[in-house]
Parts: C-alpha cells; sequence; structure tokens
C-alpha cells in the first residue's frame, strides 16, 4: 500500500528513533526503493549493531543513492537520520541529482517508542532510543534544512500499526 505519494525520483529520508516504525513503513513501498545501514552493517560484518562497520556501509548507501538518483528513481533511505549532517548530505545528493527531497518526521511518543523497541528481534539499547528520540527535529527545522515537504508518520499511518 503506497501511503505517500511521492514525486518521481524523490529522495524520501525517514527521520525518526530506534523502534518508531520507519522499516514497517518502508515494507510498505517496493523493496528496491529502500536503503538501510542496517542492511549494510549486517552485509560487511553479520551484526546490524556493528557500529564500527558504519562507514563502510554508508559508502554503500551512497552508491546506491547516486545509483537510483542519477535514473530518477524514488528512493527511501530507512535509517534514524536524526542527526543534522547526515540530513545535509542527503540533501546534498538530491540537489546534485537535481531530485526532490521528502522527509517523513516519525512522530511517536517515546512511551510507543520505547515498548515497540523491546518487542523488535534487536533491541536497541534504551539509552541510545531515548537519545535520538531527544535529536527528533521539528517539521519547521526540516523545511529550514532544505527538504521540499515533511510528513508526519502520525497523519499517513493513522489507523495503521507501524
Amino acid at each position: 500500500m503506497d501511503l505517500l505519494q511521492l514525486p518521481a525520483g524523490a529522495l524520501c529520508t525517514l527521520v525518526g528513533p530506534p523502534g518508531s516504525g520507519k522499516s514497517t513503513f518502508a515494507a510498505r513501498y517496493p523493496d528496491s526503493w529502500r536503503v538501510c545501514l542496517d542492511v549494510y552493517r549486517r552485509l560487511a560484518t553479520d551484526s546490524e549493531a556493528d557500529q564500527s562497520a558504519t562507514p563502510v556501509a554508508a559508502e554503500i548507501q551512497n552508491l546506491l543513492l547516486d545509483a537510483r538518483l542519477s535514473r530518477g528513481l524514488n528512493v527511501l533511505v530507512d535509517s534514524t537520520n536524526v542527526l543534522v549532517h547526515v540530513r545535509a548530505g542527503l540533501l546534498a545528493r538530491a540537489r546534485y541529482w537535481q531530485r526532490p527531497a521528502v522527509a517523513v518526521l516519525f512522530d511517536v511518543p517515546l512511551a510507543t517508542v520505547d515498548a515497540q523497541n523491546a518487542g523488535r528481534d534487536r533491541v536497541v539499547p534504551l539509552h541510545i532510543v531515548r537519545e535520538h528520540h531527544q535529536l527528533l527535529p521539528t517539521v519547521d527545522q526540516l523545511r529550514a534544512e532544505g527538504f521540499a515537504s515533511v510528513h508526519l508518520a502520525s497523519d499517513l499511518t493513522a489507523g495503521v500499526p507501524l
């Protein structure tokens, strides 16, 4: 089910802490659209949690972003993306390829995020989840950074479990 009608060739950045529903949301789109640092860390080290593989995972992600954006194909960035410099890099790629940049902000209450994280196969330590939740930008911040449109996950998934 396509919950969000993306413009052709869009870079769609999912922004939210671990356990907020980003991967569940991304699974509603074609698998070929999704780029995910967790997947590339697992491919490099057999562990999604091995943060030492993040530089390699980021290189893989950037290659795939360029491959898709250069062809005008939609791409969903399924990572936390809570850090300003990470989003700036994604926006720079979208600008370089002259593609629209869309953000989906996972405005999920901390209690819900904690509960969903606890039910995952790979539970992220609580202090990291809470730190990422505190780093969430506002809609206005995302617009000011350069996203052409910003959507709240709560609006897109009303009545649909994440």
